[in-house]
């Protein structure tokens, strides 16, 4: 496709053809999936392998397969109360569908402060310190220069303050599997050893150990932003079904005196008289 198109002219190459370098399906015969044969190339590989070759167009090895569907499962946790697992749970609550519910409890864990966004900013927050130390600059001094500019880094302190309970056990695969000792992840802990050691005590948290073993194998920060999609959806499904299971509308009800209104006070409404029907032949 030429780069001088304009609008118009890109619209009309388009019209009546898809053009795609990613798959096609041949209802019948077979279908493509990055250039490969689905069933018979890529016949025998696990969910999670098809789903990363998807994103990065790269098959892992079993180790790092292992490692980042832990990544997943570490924090999928069954508890109604957390934010987005609540969307579901009200779902089923409400009886609406399972794919609703848990489609809607995803839309939401594109949160900035808890989710996705965190996600984004915590392996780009590692890729620009890497990048600074390798011309020179110094760790801290560079941290504090990013505190004082965007006032929290991704990875550390908020939510969890006092330490991250899901650390422990991703270290302890980490080391069994040989993916403990990437960069990335080296300067993770420096950073946090740095936070520590001066005014802002902040321990790292899920989203600065979790990005940092994802950048040394090479994803990308849009490639981790798309793999990280499903982190939560374990933990959704049981919210959801226990939730529908219980009488409905009984999940986190909200009595009408909890809520400190302060808005226009009650007011009366009175039925207005109806106007008659105008009759044939008369204007309306």
């Amino acid at each position: 496709m030429k780069e001088s198109m304009t609008g118009p002219e890109l619209l009309r190459e388009n019209v009546g053809r898809l053009k795609s370098r990613m798959g096609a399906c041949f209802v019948g015969s077979h279908a493509v999936f990055r250039g490969k044969d689905l069933h018979a190339e890529l016949g025998d590989a696990k969910w999670i392998d098809l789903y990363l070759f998807g994103i990065t167009g790269r098959r892992f090895p079993e180790a790092q397969l292992r490692l980042l569907e832990a990544l997943w499962s570490y924090t999928s946790y069954p508890d109604a109360r957390i934010w987005n697992n609540r969307v579901a749970a009200l779902a089923g609550s409400s009886r609406s569908t399972g794919n609703l519910g848990v489609s809607a409890g995803l839309a939401l864990s594109e949160a900035s402060i808890y989710g996705r966004g965190i996600d984004i900013r915590a392996i780009d927050f590692l890729i620009r310190t890497r990048a600074v130390l390798a011309a020179g600059g110094e760790l801290e001094p560079w941290v504090g220069k990013e505190l004082s500019a965007r006032r929290s880094l991704a990875g550390y302190g908020r939510p969890i303050a006092s330490g991250d309970e899901r650390i422990q056990p991703i270290m302890k695969l980490a080391r069994s599997l040989g993916l403990a000792d990437g960069p990335h992840l080296e300067l993770a802990f420096a950073i946090e050893k740095a936070l520590l050691s001066g005014r802002f005590r902040m321990h790292m948290n899920y989203g600065g150990v979790v990005a940092a073993l994802a950048a040394d194998m090479g994803l990308s920060p849009r490639e981790y932003y798309l793999f990280m999609y499903p982190a939560f959806l374990a933990g959704m499904l049981p919210c959801y079904i226990e939730a529908s299971e219980n009488p409905e509308g009984t999940l986190l009800p909200l009595a009408c005196d909890h809520v400190g209104y302060l808005g226009a006070p009650k007011r009366k409404w009175e039925k207005r008289p109806q106007a008659a029907e105008p009759r044939i032949g008369e204007a309306a």
